[in-house]
């Protein structure tokens, strides 16, 4: 085995994007020759092989994983079931229950025959877009009342090309009038729609029988879990592109999500993190170097788009976004400017503030401890340096600094922390706790590996709570899984993302493969996968956990437990989680932020549950000033709340700067989940010392 991954690493669907297909009696293309090489076949085999061997859950290659990877194939080609018809789906079936046979002897004709015909009704269906265009865009009636299903997930094949014309027709409408009502002008829109269809016809020709076999393979792959990855030789030249460009170029964790690219996580202190106008979940339609000419790319593989983003460290580039606050249907882009550079370990130290509180009429200071990611200067911890850089040597030095203060308890900040070192997730978990494991790793075998902390008393024995969310993940689950089974903290937040595997990378004679083949247990012997580390006082989240996490990955693997290293103590916090919950709840329940939090969830909520969209101009704009106006309504709810003068209209530029602002400047007492994590502490402190004094 070549390495292990370090914790932090989050998998990527190294997907294929929008690429291509072939067919019955369709004209002669350029990939119809296309076929697998005998280096191929011989990678097909050997990935066949090192997961019956070494994955961790070795689960059978069978007619129900043949099904998997039937139907995981044709939902990564074709998730909205917009190219394929009814005829190509029963011709495929003979098939489904063979894939397995077929890996087994490095036969991939199946896999190269479905992505053939791919390719095919793709070139079909841009035909069809571009010649609905030419009719031209202005010619385009939007007062009929008709509607576009945009849910096509569980929708029926199609079964004649009158039908898929008549999806597609709706479709390239449907995409004139986003453009529209985000203030396209016709021409425009026929121009950059035309380019668009015209460019990924053109990409078509560019196929290779490496794209093919990268696809299929690696579908092949992930049916084992969505972290077990093919990578092809030209991606396993460039590993670090496809983990999370947090080496070099923008700081950004990349997904394939059908046609488009989707932010996943963003690197803390990375260059796009530092803009504040990037978040999780959105979707990047368009790159451009420095002030050259955008390039839409709509339609591009995932390495491709990666490719036009990573650039010289000091260069700007360029991405036209659509927000993930957006309404689903709201096309609206904004263009974020980033200059590439690395991601400096000292913008990722820990830092420290004071959060002063006034609770029940008494003044409290309590210690904020902000752990961006679990970093170790590896070099000069190696080269011997006496003052080399760690996570856990940091937040000693800060809590010696704030004991100093004499604050009444520490908040440690984990929001947004997606792992790194996992010694210094060992590390971090001895300040708090006397001695004893920290964390678990079980292996393919089913051996436990302990790991410990052999250093008797905690440097810091005072009260404490843990601040999590959603993008808190991996060697941030597993300390703050241990300070939950120690009842060291109390875990506040939202539940985390539930990254808890292992993955190592094998050399192939083509290519690499990435596989799983182990898996991290608290100490509780609870799994921190899938479910991640549930928290005691629930926060609401503006992050969909369908969208973001592990649970909303195809195949991952299941939460499951095995035996604690562990004897389960009294729980001190136990006795007055129901009190604490009730005080939050009553508390939050006239709080600006937590009110606008929960309104804007509502509606994002009940938008995302909307299967179609009119195609009618009217009622289309009517919905979009509708929701407008429910927005405007929420954001002056809260300026009135907070003193400040309501917005006429609520602009994008206003949220831009908002989300702007420096966050050295902005008070701790000014971070409503940070301020709220603080009062709960105290609430607690206060519910505890009743109890003792009696």
């Amino acid at each position: 085995m070549k390495h292990l991954l370090p914790s932090t690493a989050l998998a990527l669907f190294i997907g294929i994007g929008l690429l291509p297909v072939s067919g019955n009696t369709f004209a002669a293309n350029s990939w119809d020759k296309l076929q697998p090489d005998r280096d191929e076949v011989i990678a097909s085999l050997n990935v066949v092989e090192l997961l019956k061997r070494h994955h961790y859950s070795k689960p059978p290659l069978d007619d129900a994983r043949s099904v998997i990877i039937y139907d995981s194939y044709l939902k990564l080609l074709d998730p909205s079931r917009s190219y394929f018809m009814a005829s190509d789906i029963t011709e495929f079936d003979k098939w489904k229950t063979q894939f397995d046979d077929f890996l087994k002897s490095g036969d991939l004709n199946a896999g190269f025959t479905i992505y053939k015909r791919y390719l095919d009704r793709v070139k079909s269906r841009l035909d069809f877009a571009l010649a609905e265009l030419n009719k031209g865009v202005d010619k385009m009636d939007f007062t009929t009342k008709e509607t576009l299903l945009i849910d096509r997930k569980d929708a029926p094949w199609l079964k004649s090309t009158a039908e898929l014309d008549d999806l597609w027709r709706k479709r390239v409408k449907d995409e004139v009038l986003r453009m529209k009502i985000a203030g396209k002008e016709p021409k425009q829109i026929q121009e950059t729609l035309t380019k668009r269809y015209k460019n990924q016809l053109a990409r078509l020709d560019q196929t290779r029988p490496e794209d093919i076999f990268q696809a299929y393979i690696n579908t092949f792959a992930m049916s084992y879990d969505p972290h077990t990855n093919y990578l092809s030789p030209d991606n396993a030249e460039n590993f670090d592109i496809n983990m999370s460009l947090s080496l070099e170029g923008i700081g950004a964790v990349l997904q394939s999500d059908n046609d488009q690219v989707k932010v996943v996580r963003l690197v803390p202190a990375g260059p796009a993190d530092k803009t504040k106008q990037v978040a999780p979940a959105d979707k990047i339609i368009g790159v451009a170097q420095g002030n050259k000419e955008m390039v839409d790319v709509v339609g591009w593989r995932l390495d491709e788009v990666v490719k036009l983003i990573r650039g010289p460290k000091g260069t700007v580039v360029r991405l036209e976004v659509i927000p993930a606050s957006n309404a689903p249907n709201d096309q609206t882009t904004k263009i974020v400017p980033i200059t590439r550079e690395a991601v400096k370990l000292e913008d990722q130290a820990v830092k420290k503030s004071v959060l002063n509180l006034k609770q029940d009429g008494k003044d409290y200071k309590l210690g904020v401890i902000e752990i961006p990611a679990f970093y170790l200067d590896f070099k000069a911890f190696r080269a011997g340096d006496p003052d080399y850089k760690s996570t856990t040597r940091d937040v000693k030095k800060l809590l010696t600094e704030l004991q100093k203060d004499k604050v009444d308890g520490v908040v440690i900040d984990l929001r947004n922390n997606g792992g790194g070192s996992l010694q210094e997730a060992t590390e971090l978990t001895s300040l708090f706790i006397d001695k004893g494991p920290t964390v678990l790793v079980r292996n393919a075998d089913g051996r436990v590996d302990v790991l410990e902390d052999e250093n008797p008393g905690a440097f810091y024995k005072g009260p404490m709570a843990l601040l999590v969310n959603r993008l808190s993940a991996s060697a941030s689950e597993i300390f703050a899984g241990a300070m939950q089974d120690y009842h060291r903290a109390l875990i506040i937040g939202g539940q985390t993302f539930g990254k808890g595997t292992v993955q190592t990378i094998q050399p192939l004679n083509h290519g690499e493969l990435k596989l799983t083949l182990a898996k991290f247990y608290r100490v509780s012997g609870q799994s921190t996968q899938h479910q991640g580390v549930l928290p005691d006082i629930d926060y609401p989240s503006l992050i969909d956990t369908k969208e973001i996490g592990e649970s909303a990955l195809p195949e991952a693997m299941p939460w499951d437990t095995i035996r604690a290293a562990i004897k389960p103590a009294a729980d001190p916090f136990k006795p007055f989680l129901a009190q604490l919950k009730s005080e939050h709840d009553t508390r939050t329940a006239k709080d600006a932020e937590f009110v606008f939090i929960r309104d804007k969830l509502a509606l994002a909520q009940k938008l995302m549950e909307e299967k179609t969209v009119s195609l009618n101009e009217a009622e289309r704009r009517a919905q979009h000033n509708d929701i407008d106006a429910k927005q405007l309504a929420m954001e002056n709810i809260r300026r009135k709340a907070k003193g400040e003068e309501p917005l006429k209209e609520l602009k994008k530029e206003d949220e831009d700067a908002l989300a702007a602002a420096d966050p050295d400047k902005v008070k701790p007492e000014d971070d409503a989940y940070l301020s709220e994590t603080g009062r709960v502490l105290l609430d607690y402190l206060k519910l505890s010392n009743q109890v003792a004094k009696k």
